[in-house]
């Protein structure tokens, strides 16, 4: 089986759409703000949904894979994740669910995004991702739903099921790891 290579796109918010919502990137528009003063501005953007009765929760995340070799992917089935990367980078990979089986990703539509560092992406509820760095650490500020990120810890510390998210191999899929590049 010979080693997939995904390009990795820049940022768009048109290019991103299949999968979510591209943040940051718009510029100013004075008629879209919500509010405006000498010391600030702000105006909306999106309005995140956490789920049927889902508590939205903020964390601080620490990515330091910088193999650039898609091994795993993960998908949320309750509500959408946003993610903005400050003090650096990130690669975001998506992917959507496969038409006739949603909860497996279909590898042929997979795509890498350079997420420059104060923007982001706010993923939908089923979005397979994961995520990467060019070298070292970046930190990203990430929305997402409480019971998720119990749930996913949980799961990831004793190895029980999740059952607001799901994690597949690749290689379980007997699928090869796409190798991501600029």
């Amino acid at each position: 089986m010979s080693t997939p290579v995904v390009r990795i796109e820049a940022l768009s918010a048109e290019a991103f759409a299949p999968f979510g919502w591209a943040l940051g990137g718009e510029r100013y528009d004075a008629a879209a703000t919500g509010f405006s003063n000498p010391g600030s501005d702000f105006w909306h953007v999106h309005d995140f949904d956490a789920g049927a009765a889902g508590q939205p929760e903020v964390l601080w995340v620490n990515y330091r894979n910088d193999s650039l070799r898609v091994r795993l992917l993960e998908a949320h089935w309750l509500t959408q994740q946003a993610i903005v990367p400050l003090g650096g980078e990130i690669v975001q990979v998506v992917c959507p669910g496969r038409e006739d089986d949603p909860r497996t990703p279909d590898l042929q539509r997979l795509r890498a995004f350079r997420i420059p560092n104060g923007q982001g992406v706010c993923m939908k509820p089923g979005c397979w991702h994961t995520s990467f760095v060019f070298a070292g650490q970046t930190t990203c500020l990430m929305l997402t739903r409480h019971s998720t990120t119990a749930d996913l810890a949980a799961a990831l510390q004793d190895g029980s099921a999740a059952s607001e998210s799901s994690i597949v191999e690749l290689a379980a899929l007997g699928e090869p790891e796409p190798l991501l590049q600029l």
